[in-house]
């Protein structure tokens, strides 16, 4: 399952975990990435793997940052 998220400058995806595994993928603009407390920055072209249950989350540094991210097993809370 893959899921696109538009990001305007420092909006934030607050830290959370899943049990599902996650990749990351940044289309556009910047980020930074918050993995299990440790702080990554990310830009266009970057990719993060999230493994399950692990907290993650991002703000955006950039205006119109856009995440793409793909999840396994699917995310029955999306559909």
């Amino acid at each position: 399952m893959m899921t696109e998220v538009t990001f305007e400058k420092n909006a934030v995806g607050a830290v959370h975990s899943h049990p599902h595994e996650q990749i990351s993928y940044i289309v556009e603009g910047v980020f930074q990435f918050n993995l299990n407390g440790q702080i990554h920055i990310v830009k266009k072209g970057d990719s993060v793997y999230v493994p399950s249950n692990t907290s993650h989350g991002v703000k955006a540094l950039e205006h119109h940052s856009i995440i793409l991210d793909v999840f396994t097993p699917q995310r029955e809370d999306f559909i």
